[in-house]
């Protein structure tokens, strides 16, 4: 067993923010480490679902094969927007 396997977390809170394309949820929780140290910590979690990718090899050509994808969060960080990924999508 790993130190991150000891961890142990109590959800104090869980509030649904938003059922739009995805849900958006407000999960307030205290998380105690292996060092034993609790700590409250709150986090907003998009869920989204079950997915699944998968790394595509291409023997005669000994490379992978990735997807070009935009994504509106690089874009609005000010990049192209444009990423290059693994093919995946929801199950």
């Amino acid at each position: 067993m790993t130190k991150f396997e000891n961890a142990k977390v109590d959800i104090l809170k869980d509030e649904t923010l938003s059922k739009n394309w995805y849900h958006l949820r407000n999960v307030t929780f205290n998380y105690t480490g292996s060092n034993d140290v609790t700590k409250t910590l709150k986090r907003e979690v998009y869920d989204r679902g079950n997915g699944a990718t998968i790394l595509l090899y291409d023997p005669r050509r000994g490379s992978i094969i990735l997807v070009r994808q935009f994504r509106i969060p690089t874009y609005l960080n000010g990049h192209s927007g444009w990423l290059l990924e693994t093919p995946a999508g929801l199950l």
